[in-house]
């Protein structure tokens, strides 16, 4: 198990070769310490964990991992499905202006065509997604006061790795001399 910055397993996320809406992920507070965890499975790509803090609003920090190559049953059963009330999305800039213009234009389009006919909440957001060429989004559940029962769940199933990377965590929060994250 390799530990990483969480911004390298966040590449790796786009990096995967797998359908950008199959993402899904959960969490919320840490367990015993500041910041976050957050678990992101795709049947094809893989489950990961990421726990951050951010040291103020503008400086977020944090490790993360692979911890399966893939997203089998049980482990998917802790995810959300696509009825989940939350969604997420993994965003790439712009590659140059043109780039950009042609993302504004998708943007723009889908967002008219869905203004001037019935849709869904989630039908629009996929669409958007879509349009941005996203390449990971998903339902997740996720809660900044709390910890989801299903997280709780995950970091039994991942001792290990939870362990590890709590370590890692605390000793950039004991480094970075903040007591504690931005809240």
């Amino acid at each position: 198990m390799r530990v990483r910055e969480w911004t390298d397993i966040v590449e790796d996320v786009v990096e995967q070769d797998v359908d950008p809406d199959g993402w899904r992920a959960v969490g919320g507070k840490r367990s015993g310490g500041v910041g976050e965890d957050l678990y992101v499975g795709h049947p094809r790509g893989g489950v990961f964990l990421l726990k951050t803090y951010a040291k103020n609003p503008y400086d977020v920090k944090g490790v993360g991992t692979r911890v399966a190559r893939k997203l089998d049953d049980e482990i998917g059963s802790f995810l959300p499905d696509d009825g989940a009330e939350g969604r997420f999305a993994v965003q790439q800039p712009p590659d140059d202006e043109d780039d950009a213009e042609e993302t504004a234009r998708n943007v723009e389009a889908v967002v008219k065509a869905h203004a001037d006919a019935p849709t869904t909440p989630d039908a629009f957001f996929e669409d958007l997604m879509d349009a941005m060429d996203t390449p990971a989004f998903g339902p997740i559940d996720f809660d900044r006061y709390d910890r989801p029962a299903a997280t709780d769940e995950l970091s039994d199933r991942f001792e290990e790795a939870e362990e590890l990377l709590d370590a890692e965590l605390d000793d950039l929060v004991d480094a970075d001399d903040v007591g504690r994250g931005f809240q």
